[in-house]
């Protein structure tokens, strides 16, 4: 009986090792690049038992550097070359001619602000105080103005 178990879980060993050979032969072909050599026999393992190069297989990860540049010069190897993208051209019939519209001229549109504006809207209550009395000023002037002409008047008046 204890022969029994021990072939079992021999065979079942050596199951899971042709599982794992197996598995390796396909990631090594998916990440390998075309000019390598296929018949590498590193995963085969020895009379003991053991994988051979172990070491040798972890020295053969195949690095790819899309926005790095490394510094070792075995390392730069695997920087790949940056992806060209299509240049698209717009044919003429799928864009649709855009409907033309009244040419104005486009300076009658443009009101720019007055350089002084901001200093304006801080002082316009004391701006309109000022046009007030200004106004108020001026009406004075105009009355005297008046009642001299109108004295100048009657004394021509008076002395015909």
């Amino acid at each position: 009986m204890a022969s029994e178990q021990e072939s079992s879980v021999e065979a079942a060993a050596e199951e899971r090792r042709e599982r794992l050979r197996a598995l390796r032969a396909a990631r090594e072909l998916l990440n390998a690049p075309e000019d390598d050599n296929l018949g590498n026999d590193n995963d085969l393992p020895n009379g003991d038992g053991d994988f051979q190069d172990q070491d040798e297989d972890e020295r053969d990860v195949n690095v790819k550097f899309r926005n790095y540049l490394p510094h070792d010069k075995e390392l730069q190897q695997g920087k790949l070359a940056p992806p060209v993208l299509p240049k698209f051209e717009e044919s003429p019939q799928i864009a649709a001619p855009v409907p033309e519209e009244k040419k104005e001229d486009p300076f009658l549109r443009i009101a720019p602000k007055k350089p002084n504006w901001d200093l304006r809207r801080d002082v316009q209550m004391k701006l309109d105080k000022l046009d007030r009395r200004t106004q108020k000023s001026l009406l004075k002037l105009m009355e005297r103005e008046e009642a001299n002409r109108k004295a100048v008047q009657e004394g021509e008046d008076g002395k015909v």
